[in-house]
Protein backbone atom coordinates (compact mmCIF):
# COMPACT_ATOMS: atom_id res chain seq x y z
CA UNK A 1 0.00 0.00 0.00
CA UNK A 2 2.84 2.40 0.79
CA UNK A 3 4.40 1.65 -2.60
CA UNK A 4 1.08 2.31 -4.33
CA UNK A 5 0.69 5.73 -2.69
CA UNK A 6 4.24 6.72 -3.68
CA UNK A 7 3.69 5.46 -7.24
CA UNK A 8 0.34 7.22 -7.69
CA UNK A 9 1.66 10.54 -6.38
CA UNK A 10 5.00 10.40 -8.16
CA UNK A 11 6.63 10.57 -4.75
CA UNK A 12 5.22 11.33 -1.32
CA UNK A 13 6.25 12.51 2.13
CA UNK A 14 5.69 10.36 5.21
CA UNK A 15 2.84 12.65 6.27
CA UNK A 16 1.15 12.31 2.87
CA UNK A 17 1.45 8.53 3.05
CA UNK A 18 0.06 8.51 6.59
CA UNK A 19 -2.94 10.61 5.55
CA UNK A 20 -3.63 8.50 2.46
CA UNK A 21 -3.52 5.19 4.34
CA UNK A 22 -4.84 6.45 7.69
CA UNK A 23 -1.76 5.08 9.45
CA UNK A 24 0.17 6.47 12.42
CA UNK A 25 3.25 8.43 11.34
CA UNK A 26 5.69 6.16 13.28
CA UNK A 27 4.24 3.14 11.45
CA UNK A 28 4.76 4.83 8.08
CA UNK A 29 8.38 5.67 8.95
CA UNK A 30 9.01 2.08 10.01
CA UNK A 31 7.55 0.61 6.80
CA UNK A 32 9.14 3.23 4.53
CA UNK A 33 12.59 2.84 6.08
CA UNK A 34 12.36 -0.92 5.65
CA UNK A 35 11.49 -0.43 1.97
CA UNK A 36 14.39 2.02 1.58
CA UNK A 37 16.77 -0.53 3.09
CA UNK A 38 15.54 -3.09 0.51
CA UNK A 39 15.86 -0.58 -2.40
CA UNK A 40 12.11 -0.58 -3.09
CA UNK A 41 12.00 3.11 -2.13
CA UNK A 42 14.56 5.90 -2.03
CA UNK A 43 14.48 8.74 0.49
CA UNK A 44 15.06 12.17 -1.04
CA UNK A 45 16.31 13.86 2.13
CA UNK A 46 16.50 17.38 0.67
CA UNK A 47 12.77 17.22 -0.11
CA UNK A 48 11.69 14.99 2.81
CA UNK A 49 9.92 12.62 0.45
CA UNK A 50 10.06 9.06 -0.79
CA UNK A 51 10.23 7.91 -4.41
CA UNK A 52 10.25 4.48 -6.05
CA UNK A 53 13.48 2.52 -5.87
CA UNK A 54 15.34 0.65 -8.60
CA UNK A 55 14.50 -2.80 -7.19
CA UNK A 56 10.97 -2.41 -8.56
CA UNK A 57 12.37 -2.33 -12.10
CA UNK A 58 13.88 -5.79 -11.73
CA UNK A 59 10.62 -7.05 -10.23
CA UNK A 60 8.73 -5.65 -13.20
CA UNK A 61 11.10 -7.33 -15.64
CA UNK A 62 10.68 -10.62 -13.80
CA UNK A 63 6.89 -10.32 -13.91
CA UNK A 64 6.96 -9.63 -17.64
CA UNK A 65 9.10 -12.72 -18.19
CA UNK A 66 6.67 -14.81 -16.15
CA UNK A 67 3.68 -13.70 -18.22
CA UNK A 68 5.54 -14.28 -21.48
CA UNK A 69 5.97 -10.63 -22.44
CA UNK A 70 8.99 -10.97 -24.69
CA UNK A 71 9.97 -8.36 -27.25
CA UNK A 72 8.63 -10.45 -30.15
CA UNK A 73 5.25 -10.72 -28.41
CA UNK A 74 5.22 -6.98 -27.74
CA UNK A 75 6.01 -6.34 -31.42
CA UNK A 76 2.98 -8.40 -32.47
CA UNK A 77 0.70 -6.22 -30.33
CA UNK A 78 2.33 -3.07 -31.72
CA UNK A 79 1.73 -4.29 -35.28
CA UNK A 80 -1.88 -5.08 -34.41
CA UNK A 81 -2.33 -1.46 -33.33
CA UNK A 82 -0.57 -0.09 -36.40
CA UNK A 83 -2.43 -2.32 -38.86
CA UNK A 84 -5.90 -1.66 -37.45
CA UNK A 85 -5.57 1.89 -36.13
CA UNK A 86 -7.15 0.62 -32.90
CA UNK A 87 -5.86 0.31 -29.36
CA UNK A 88 -4.41 -3.20 -29.00
CA UNK A 89 -4.23 -5.43 -25.93
CA UNK A 90 -2.69 -8.68 -24.78
CA UNK A 91 -4.12 -10.56 -21.82
CA UNK A 92 -2.77 -13.74 -20.28
CA UNK A 93 -4.38 -16.29 -17.99
CA UNK A 94 -3.14 -15.77 -14.44
CA UNK A 95 -4.86 -18.11 -12.02
CA UNK A 96 -8.57 -17.80 -12.78
CA UNK A 97 -8.37 -14.40 -14.51
CA UNK A 98 -7.44 -13.00 -17.90
CA UNK A 99 -5.15 -10.11 -16.98
CA UNK A 100 -3.95 -7.27 -19.22
CA UNK A 101 -0.17 -7.40 -19.57
CA UNK A 102 0.44 -5.12 -22.56
CA UNK A 103 -1.37 -2.24 -24.28
CA UNK A 104 -0.42 -0.22 -27.35
CA UNK A 105 -2.48 2.86 -28.20
CA UNK A 106 -2.19 6.38 -29.59
CA UNK A 107 -3.76 9.82 -29.12
CA UNK A 108 -6.00 9.14 -32.13
CA UNK A 109 -7.28 5.89 -30.63
CA UNK A 110 -6.57 5.73 -26.89
CA UNK A 111 -6.99 2.68 -24.70
CA UNK A 112 -10.20 2.21 -22.81
CA UNK A 113 -10.22 3.95 -19.41
CA UNK A 114 -8.82 1.73 -16.63
CA UNK A 115 -7.30 -0.71 -19.14
CA UNK A 116 -3.84 -0.72 -17.59
CA UNK A 117 -1.40 -3.49 -16.67
CA UNK A 118 -3.12 -5.93 -14.34
CA UNK A 119 -6.73 -5.03 -15.20
CA UNK A 120 -9.11 -8.00 -15.08
CA UNK A 121 -12.41 -6.65 -13.72
CA UNK A 122 -16.02 -6.86 -14.97
CA UNK A 123 -15.49 -9.72 -17.45
CA UNK A 124 -19.17 -9.70 -18.44
CA UNK A 125 -18.64 -6.23 -19.93
CA UNK A 126 -15.32 -6.70 -21.78
CA UNK A 127 -14.54 -8.67 -24.91
CA UNK A 128 -11.58 -10.55 -23.45
CA UNK A 129 -13.62 -11.16 -20.29
CA UNK A 130 -16.26 -12.86 -22.42
CA UNK A 131 -13.54 -15.09 -23.87
CA UNK A 132 -12.80 -16.24 -20.31
CA UNK A 133 -16.45 -16.73 -19.37
CA UNK A 134 -17.22 -18.62 -22.58
CA UNK A 135 -14.44 -21.07 -21.69
CA UNK A 136 -16.11 -22.09 -18.42
CA UNK A 137 -18.78 -24.70 -17.91
CA UNK A 138 -22.12 -23.64 -16.42
CA UNK A 139 -21.22 -24.37 -12.80
CA UNK A 140 -17.86 -22.63 -13.05
CA UNK A 141 -19.42 -19.61 -14.70
CA UNK A 142 -22.14 -19.45 -12.03
CA UNK A 143 -19.55 -19.45 -9.26
CA UNK A 144 -17.49 -16.81 -11.02
CA UNK A 145 -20.38 -14.44 -11.71
CA UNK A 146 -21.90 -14.94 -8.26
CA UNK A 147 -18.58 -13.84 -6.81
CA UNK A 148 -17.94 -10.91 -9.17
CA UNK A 149 -21.47 -9.79 -9.98
CA UNK A 150 -22.80 -8.29 -13.20
CA UNK A 151 -23.12 -4.59 -12.50
CA UNK A 152 -24.26 -2.24 -15.25
CA UNK A 153 -21.53 0.06 -16.53
CA UNK A 154 -23.47 1.50 -19.48
CA UNK A 155 -26.96 1.21 -20.92
CA UNK A 156 -25.65 -1.63 -23.12
CA UNK A 157 -24.04 -3.79 -20.41
CA UNK A 158 -25.49 -7.29 -20.28
CA UNK A 159 -26.80 -7.75 -16.75
CA UNK A 160 -29.32 -10.53 -17.45
CA UNK A 161 -27.81 -14.01 -17.09
CA UNK A 162 -29.86 -15.53 -19.90
CA UNK A 163 -28.80 -12.78 -22.31
CA UNK A 164 -25.18 -13.16 -21.29
CA UNK A 165 -25.31 -16.95 -21.62
CA UNK A 166 -26.74 -16.58 -25.13
CA UNK A 167 -23.96 -14.14 -26.05
CA UNK A 168 -21.31 -16.47 -24.62
CA UNK A 169 -22.62 -19.44 -26.62
CA UNK A 170 -21.98 -17.38 -29.74
CA UNK A 171 -18.48 -16.50 -28.49
CA UNK A 172 -17.68 -20.19 -27.93
CA UNK A 173 -19.07 -21.11 -31.36
CA UNK A 174 -17.36 -18.38 -33.39
CA UNK A 175 -14.16 -18.00 -31.37
CA UNK A 176 -14.46 -14.21 -31.19
CA UNK A 177 -16.09 -11.89 -28.66
CA UNK A 178 -17.49 -8.44 -29.30
CA UNK A 179 -18.66 -5.84 -26.83
CA UNK A 180 -20.44 -2.80 -28.15
CA UNK A 181 -20.36 0.12 -25.72
CA UNK A 182 -20.90 -2.29 -22.83
CA UNK A 183 -17.82 -1.21 -20.85
CA UNK A 184 -17.54 2.48 -21.78
CA UNK A 185 -20.01 4.59 -23.79
CA UNK A 186 -18.60 5.49 -27.19
CA UNK A 187 -16.22 2.51 -27.43
CA UNK A 188 -16.39 -1.08 -28.62
CA UNK A 189 -14.00 -3.98 -28.40
CA UNK A 190 -13.25 -7.35 -30.01
CA UNK A 191 -11.11 -10.22 -28.72
CA UNK A 192 -10.04 -13.70 -29.80
CA UNK A 193 -8.43 -16.39 -27.64
CA UNK A 194 -4.77 -17.33 -27.62
CA UNK A 195 -4.47 -21.09 -27.15
CA UNK A 196 -1.72 -23.57 -26.39
CA UNK A 197 -0.83 -26.68 -28.36
CA UNK A 198 -3.39 -28.59 -26.27
CA UNK A 199 -6.05 -25.96 -27.13
CA UNK A 200 -6.03 -24.78 -23.51
CA UNK A 201 -6.64 -21.05 -23.05
CA UNK A 202 -3.41 -19.06 -22.63
CA UNK A 203 -4.82 -15.56 -23.03
CA UNK A 204 -6.47 -13.28 -25.57
CA UNK A 205 -5.63 -10.49 -27.97
CA UNK A 206 -8.06 -7.60 -28.33
CA UNK A 207 -8.64 -4.23 -29.96
CA UNK A 208 -10.87 -1.33 -29.02
CA UNK A 209 -12.02 1.87 -30.63
CA UNK A 210 -14.91 4.21 -31.31
CA UNK A 211 -17.88 2.61 -33.12
CA UNK A 212 -17.13 4.49 -36.34
CA UNK A 213 -13.65 2.93 -36.41
CA UNK A 214 -15.16 -0.56 -36.10
CA UNK A 215 -18.26 -0.32 -38.29
CA UNK A 216 -17.92 -2.08 -41.64
CA UNK A 217 -14.46 -3.44 -40.75
CA UNK A 218 -15.55 -6.37 -38.58
CA UNK A 219 -14.29 -9.09 -40.92
CA UNK A 220 -10.92 -7.36 -41.44
CA UNK A 221 -10.49 -6.82 -37.70
CA UNK A 222 -11.43 -10.43 -36.97
CA UNK A 223 -8.94 -11.78 -39.51
CA UNK A 224 -6.11 -9.65 -38.13
CA UNK A 225 -6.92 -10.65 -34.55
CA UNK A 226 -6.80 -14.33 -35.49
CA UNK A 227 -3.45 -13.89 -37.25
CA UNK A 228 -1.92 -12.17 -34.24
CA UNK A 229 -3.41 -14.70 -31.82
CA UNK A 230 -1.80 -17.56 -33.77
CA UNK A 231 1.57 -15.83 -33.79
CA UNK A 232 1.43 -14.93 -30.10
CA UNK A 233 0.44 -18.52 -29.32
CA UNK A 234 3.52 -19.79 -31.14
CA UNK A 235 5.75 -17.31 -29.33
CA UNK A 236 4.33 -18.10 -25.90
CA UNK A 237 4.70 -21.83 -26.47
CA UNK A 238 8.27 -21.28 -27.62
CA UNK A 239 9.03 -19.27 -24.47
Amino acid sequence: MVLEVVAERGGASAKEIARSLDLPLPTVYRIANSLVASDYLVHIRAESRYELGHKLHSLGQSLHRQVGMSRPVAREITRLHEDTGLAAYLTVLRGAELVIVHVVDSPECPRLPAMHFGFHDVPHATAFGKILLAEQDASGRNLYLDRHGMRALTANTLTDRDELDCDLRGVALRGIAWEREEFVPGFGCAAVPVRGADVALLGAVAVSGQPQRLAGRESIIEARLRQVARRVSELLRGA
